[in-house]
């Protein structure tokens, strides 16, 4: 147990494409949060970075109210606590800002009370907190993720190494969407064939993005929601679409409405170039090996 703890979490990149709730990317964009006990009743957050002028700074700030919850579900309940939260991930764009929220709140959680837990645990309590596990299986564990359910919703993770050739782009637009809203514009069935199709694909992306980067333009491929979600998306489909035009391999990332591109070093100057060309700020990235670290 300590009185102060810090953890990064990374930003997080959900589907991939075709891996509808179920595959995750870590990126090596990081919010760093330091966190102290207090015992003055009293709970106060300071902001840098993304989010410095929108979120809450009291007991309402999502990671604060993680850590209290967690603290009392582990019967050692934190009575004040002043939270240091220097932000890299943007906030409602598909980079798992919530997810990274959640895991930071009970990583921090763990080390401010001693609790004798696993990251498998911990991630069980994040799925009830998260309400899926893609965002948050990448978020803890890094790399590539593929996550599941069992009948009893008990969450499971498997992370493989992906592929050194790859190098993930991000292009942030300014516009925020909730993933409540992008759920909402999905439909309550869909065709067999389409499903079908995003099975095939959803496969496919294990083989690209761990030994064969050559199938990824086909890999990222998805008939179950980014069209169904094109009119919330504005500008990010179109660029979506002009990039898998080129031959390059590009998905919404999360909810959106944040692109992904995966490629190989040699295509990032020109992803760079249209992602410009279409107004958006981008980014290469790295993977992000190892998910939240505590130092």
């Amino acid at each position: 147990m300590s009185r102060t703890a810090t953890v990064s979490v990374p930003a997080t990149s959900a589907n991939l494409g075709a891996g509808f709730d179920s595959l995750g990317l870590a990126m090596e964009l990081r919010d760093q949060v330091t966190a102290t006990r207090t015992d003055d009743g009293v709970f106060t957050v300071v902001i840098r970075g993304e989010g410095a002028h929108t979120l809450p700074t009291d007991a309402t700030h999502l990671i604060v109210k993680t850590i209290i919850d967690a603290a009392d579900q582990f019967a050692d309940a934190i009575t004040g606590l002043t939270l240091e939260c220097d932000n890299a991930i943007a906030q409602g764009r598909g980079l798992g800002s919530s997810a990274a929220a959640i895991v930071a709140g009970l990583f921090l959680a763990r080390e401010l009370t001693g609790a004798d837990l696993t990251d498998f645990d911990l991630l069980q309590m994040a799925n009830r907190l998260e309400g899926h596990p893609d965002n948050i299986g990448a978020c803890i564990y890094g790399g590539l993720t593929v996550a599941w359910e069992d009948d009893d919703k008990t969450a499971h993770v498997r992370k493989l190494d992906v592929d050194t050739r790859i190098v993930p782009v991000v292009a942030i637009p300014n516009a925020e969407l909730s993933t409540e809203k992008a759920r909402g514009l999905l439909p309550t069935t869909v065709p067999y064939a389409d499903a079908v199709f995003n099975v095939s694909r959803a496969a496919l992306i294990i083989a690209a993005m761990t030994t064969d980067p050559s199938a990824l333009l086909a890999a990222t491929d998805d008939r179950l929601h980014q069209n169904y979600r094109d009119a919330a998306y504005g500008d990010s489909m179109k660029l979506v679409c002009a990039l898998r035009a080129d031959g390059l391999a590009a998905c919404i990332s999360g909810a959106g409405p944040t692109v992904l591109s995966l490629g190989t070093a040699e295509q990032v100057a020109g992803t760079l170039e249209i992602m410009a060309a279409h107004g958006f700020t981008a980014a290469p990235l790295q993977v992000a090996k190892h998910g939240a670290i505590v130092h």
